[in-house]
């Protein structure tokens, strides 16, 4: 009679965990890009949310101005809060924080953001330089006034 072997054999057991380590790879390189991608995007709606701020304090304001800089905790003109709370990057130091300059006697301004991919940006500097090369990694607004 012969004796019946169960389980599985060292060769069946490396394929299942090589199969394993490759699924879990590709599952965490498309995870951090999704990532990546959900980040860029924020730091878009933040540059956005920024610019329609200085843009209503510049109408708001009776001398029109822009916002000096982001020490202040609030933008307010005549009460009302334009810009309760200066964003924050989503990725937390040592990234790039958000950059906002304002021109003296401040009547234009720039703020940008560096993004980590860069299909989406619109200026290779963080200065508001529109100028098209291949390597736009921050994305920009400025006054539109």
């Amino acid at each position: 009679m012969k004796k019946q072997k169960n389980g599985f054999t060292l060769f069946e057991l490396l394929v299942s965990i090589s199969i394993i380590g490759i699924l879990t790879a590709l599952g965490v390189a498309s995870f951090s890009s999704a990532q990546q991608k959900a980040r860029d995007s924020r730091r878009i709606q933040d540059m956005d949310v920024i610019q329609k701020a200085a843009e209503q304090y510049y109408s708001a304001h009776g001398t029109y101005s822009y916002p000096i800089d982001t020490s202040l905790t609030n933008w307010v003109v005549n009460g009302t809060s334009v810009l309760q709370k200066w964003p924050v990057d989503p990725k937390p130091a040592p990234w790039t924080q958000y950059n906002y300059t304002s021109s003296s006697p401040y009547t234009s301004y720039c703020a940008c953001a560096n993004l980590e991919g860069s299909s989406q940006g619109n200026s290779d500097t963080n200065a508001c330089d529109f100028a098209a090369t291949t390597s736009l990694t921050f994305y920009c607004v400025h006054s539109q006034q």
